[in-house]
């Protein structure tokens, strides 16, 4: 098969299967809250690097999830706290982007760690920002249930 004939059958299908939708859903949340490793469970492929050191994500890096005729697009942020250099600037500054770029932004937030630091910061930023938000706990077996569901409550 030629390029064009695997275009006219690849659109042929998408013409018989429904339409398509696609949208951007950006991850964002404080340093080390696992951001880069539900991208990569998400997608499911490895394609943000994951550390235990912070700021290992510099850039936004970008996953997609295909299932049937819908495409996700998952952009991983640096995580958001406060700057105290120009590159710190830089990737808190690129983290916010990537938010008001989304369609929908997903917050994720370390259950053990909670609302303390930077999460509380970033709560307040988001207040400006106008797109959807999703709530995402992370390492919320490390946590009393009752505890989860104060922290949702306050978060929200």
């Amino acid at each position: 098969m030629t390029q064009e004939e695997d275009i006219a059958a690849e659109a042929a299908a998408a013409e018989t299967n429904g339409p398509t939708h696609s949208g951007f859903v950006a991850l964002i949340g404080p340093t080390n809250a696992g951001k880069s490793t539900l991208l990569n469970r998400l997608v499911g492929a490895k394609v943000s690097i994951v550390s235990h050191k912070v700021q290992t994500t510099r850039a936004i890096v970008r996953g997609i999830a295909i299932h049937d005729n819908a495409q996700i697009v998952f952009m991983d942020t640096p995580g958001i706290f406060k700057p105290r250099r120009r590159l710190d600037r830089a990737m808190v500054t690129s983290a916010w982007g990537g938010a008001r770029d989304a369609d929908l932004i997903m917050l994720l937030i370390d259950s053990e760690r909670g609302l303390r630091g930077d999460a509380e910061a970033i709560l307040e930023g988001l207040k400006e920002v106008h797109q959807p938000k999703i709530l995402a706990l992370n390492k919320i077996d490390r946590v009393n249930r009752e505890d989860l569901l104060a922290l949702a409550a306050a978060a929200n």
